[in-house]
């Protein structure tokens, strides 16, 4: 099966329910120096901006996400571990969903694919059958599938530094035992979307948008080449009743470049093409 296939099975408008009812520094510029003596290489914004690049020529990476919701009194957090095929723009995730009050999990993970256009979920739940696969159109989705999914696309989240308006360097420090260059900053999502690859464009420019402000402030760290090692970026959108804004913090890590990835995304066949519940809370 051609591992790019992203045929249309219908235009399915989806809320997953994970709401809670609710260049500049090519690779090899690794000679950053250290803090507080001529600080790292290049304009921040400008290394950020082209921080996406360097990803494609890592080619790939296992990642790892944390999403953290907040709204009035209530906080949940959802996670994901994968790997990311950047070349192809592909990624497998497993998402697990919070546990309800009483320490039960309520839901089985869900295993998502993420593709250019598109977020493929089994275990999807709401009527879905156990063998099936739900699709959704990321460009249909107010957040650009930025929020909705419970995890954003890895690449994604890179390419929103495109938009990168302001960012200053703060110091260096590591990450999982990398020592790393952290930058602090805020990028505007209509930027990022007229810069993305075209594969993110549509999404991203939805979520522009779709958010209650299109600034996202984010902290970046970047290893001696230049590639991300963890991203956290904050998003704000007006809950589904219209009254207040729903926080997220998103948190993508990424590790092990150049792992093998073999992202394979499903049949027509095996895509389930009935109507899905909407709004489904966790708890």
């Amino acid at each position: 099966m051609d591992r790019r296939q992203h045929r249309r099975t219908g235009r399915t408008a989806v809320t997953v329910g994970l709401m809670v009812g609710l260049g500049a520094c090519a690779t090899g510029c690794g000679g950053a120096t250290a803090e507080g003596v001529s600080g790292p290489p290049g304009d921040p914004v400008t290394v950020l901006e082209h921080s996406a690049d360097l990803l494609l020529n890592a080619r790939t990476s296992k990642a790892t996400t944390s999403m953290e919701m907040a709204t009035g009194g209530t906080r949940v957090t959802i996670r994901g571990r994968g790997v990311y095929d950047f070349g192809h723009r592909l990624g497998r995730l497993t998402v697990v969903l919070p546990q309800d009050p009483a320490g039960t999990p309520e839901h089985r993970p869900i295993t998502e694919l993420l593709a250019p256009g598109a977020l493929f979920m089994k275990n999807r739940g709401a009527g879905v059958p156990a063998d099936k696969w739900v699709r959704v159109e990321t460009a249909t989705l107010s957040d650009g599938n930025l929020v909705t999914g419970g995890a954003t696309d890895p690449f994604a989240a890179a390419e929103l530094l495109r938009g990168t308006r302001k960012a200053t360097y703060v110091g260096r420090t590591e990450v999982a035992g990398t020592e790393v260059r952290h930058y602090r900053g805020t990028a505007d999502l209509a930027t990022a979307a007229a810069a993305a690859s075209a594969g993110n464009r549509p999404a991203l420019a939805a979520a522009a948008k779709g958010f209650a402000t299109a600034d996202v402030p984010f902290d970046v760290y970047l290893d001696d080449q230049g590639r991300i090692r963890k991203l956290r970026q904050r998003f704000s959108f007006v809950n589904d009743s219209g009254k207040g804004t729903v926080a997220v913090a998103s948190t993508t890590l990424l590790y092990d470049f150049g792992t093998p990835v073999d992202v394979r995304l499903p049949r027509s066949r095996d895509i389930y093409a009935g109507r899905i519940a909407e709004n489904q809370p966790t708890h």
